[in-house]
């Protein structure tokens, strides 16, 4: 046996989110398998009710959702909020994640960089934007002079996602979850108070703007940021916010990468007239 295969191998599935075995044995999916008849009691009951996603499993949403609002806006600190997190259980995803991921960078920092969730790399590591993906944001942002390690805050970047926990292999949030996981990433950014949000993917725009418009038409033009939590927007003052791709999105759409470039001199520019 190749030892060194075997293990390159089992690397490659955990890397693509395979990091749990369901059966015993492997299942031969290629040989086919008769379906069964409905029996008359069945046809007599009518079609069955759609059931809810799995992704979207969530126990008493409503309540769960008062819980995170209840806890978001207690919190006075940031490391308050991360313990707020850490002790929601509302969204089942903690379940099945490794690590919490809350943020990375400096907290006085003028810009915060908000993706959408954790992926298997960030998960190890209990950072956001690290791998492959966070090396690829790292360069982006050295470019215009701003980095995570900076001390000075004129070039300093904080950083985190909408979710604080990755979704099993690394799939899209759901909006259930999406909603729970709101109330913290939103007084996330109350307690950071930044000058410039950079949202980075198509579900950190529409989530923290409030709209159900293409990444491609959200970028290009700044926004002006405010809660979407209606609990938390008691005297809360517009953020100039900022959409762009997504690195992981640029790894496999690399042409894109000039779109991106547009989106950082544009930020350099604000960060100049915002001085």
């Amino acid at each position: 046996m190749n030892h060194a295969a075997a293990k390159m191998a089992l690397q490659f599935y955990l890397d693509h989110g395979v990091d749990e075995a369901l059966l015993d044995e492997a299942q031969d999916r290629t040989v086919l398998r008769e379906v069964p008849k409905p029996s008359i009691e069945a046809k007599r009951a009518g079609p069955p009710l759609p059931q809810s996603p799995a992704s979207d499993m969530v126990v008493g949403k409503s309540e769960r959702r008062d819980e995170a609002v209840k806890l978001a806006k207690a919190a006075q600190t940031i490391d308050a909020l991360r313990d707020a997190v850490a002790s929601f259980d509302g969204v089942t995803i903690k379940k099945t994640a490794t690590n919490l991921v809350f943020c990375d960078g400096n907290p006085d920092a003028r810009v915060m960089v908000i993706g959408e969730a954790p992926g298997a790399d960030e998960d190890r590591q209990g950072k956001p934007f690290v791998g492959v993906t966070g090396q690829l944001l790292d360069r982006i942002l050295k470019c215009i002079n701003l980095g995570r390690d900076e001390e000075d805050v004129a070039q300093a970047v904080y950083m985190s996602n909408i979710l604080n926990w990755r979704p099993p292999g690394n799939r899209t949030p759901s909006l259930a979850e999406i909603e729970l996981s709101l109330p913290f990433i939103e007084r996330h950014i109350q307690l950071v108070q930044p000058d410039l949000l950079i949202f980075c993917g198509g579900v950190s725009a529409k989530s923290l703007l409030g709209s159900t418009e293409s990444i491609s038409r959200l970028r290009k033009r700044w926004h002006d940021y405010t809660p979407q939590t209606p609990e938390l927007t008691k005297n809360a003052k517009p953020i100039s916010a900022i959409v762009t791709y997504h690195p992981e999105y640029l790894l496999k759409t690399p042409a894109q990468k000039r779109s991106v470039w547009a989106d950082m001199l544009e930020i350099q520019k604000k960060l100049k007239e915002l001085s």
